[in-house]
């Protein structure tokens, strides 16, 4: 069949996945960050932090959102992490929203439960337009290498804040703080890949009875 041949509906839909793309660049004294990501991706990602530990972090997010994302940040890690792990999860979060737009067509809402070994972690969101976490986390060690692990939270804050998403992180089960961290990035992953869908019958339609989020 040839591009010409095709719908307007059929058009339409290929035009708004196309633009379900972002990049997203952020500068202060502190960090330097670009963020570039496709919702429509195969999992394909590219991690430079200087942050290991959130490195790996993002590689999950990418993966089992099946988006492709590439993050590329500097910062002033000779004084602590804080500053750059938050300032990619600002980013990461301006990103997710101009990439979801005005959000016609979406799912809207997530929810994951993800084991990780003796770890299971709940995660449900709704790209609300009305930020708000709720974190359940009982991480029991302070690091994990030289991650410091409340800057999960702080990351989390960041995304929600600036995706305009309502996230719940319940913690199930675990004991081991790598494997909760991971568990719970991982469930937040499957659980947006779930709300950032195309619905086919939503159509080019806002997932809102109000008609807007």
């Amino acid at each position: 069949m040839q591009i010409g041949d095709r719908s307007t509906k059929e058009q339409n839909q290929s035009s708004s996945l196309l633009l379900r793309s972002a990049l997203v660049k952020r500068t202060t004294k502190e960090t330097d960050v670009a963020v570039s990501l496709n919702l429509d991706g195969r999992g394909k990602c590219s991690a430079d932090t200087g942050i290991p530990f959130l490195n790996h972090m993002l590689q999950q997010i990418a993966s089992h959102g099946l988006i492709d994302l590439e993050v590329k940040a500097t910062g002033d890690i000779d004084i602590d992490d804080h500053h750059t792990n938050e300032d990619v999860g600002i980013t990461l979060g301006q990103a997710l929203a101009k990439a979801l737009g005005d959000r016609k067509g979406i799912v809207r809402f997530g929810h994951f439960i993800a084991p990780l070994d003796e770890s299971l972690i709940q995660v449900a969101l709704d790209f609300s337009g009305r930020p708000h976490l709720s974190f359940g986390l009982d991480i029991p060690t302070q690091r994990v290498g030289t991650y410091d692990t409340q800057l999960v939270r702080e990351f989390f804050v960041a995304v929600v804040n600036h995706s305009q998403m309502t996230l719940h992180i319940r913690q199930l089960d675990g004991i081991n703080s790598h494997h909760i961290i991971e568990a719970t990035f991982k469930a937040f992953a499957r659980a947006m890949r779930m709300a950032i869908e195309i619905d086919p019958r939503r159509a080019n339609t806002i997932p809102s009875s109000k008609g807007v989020l």
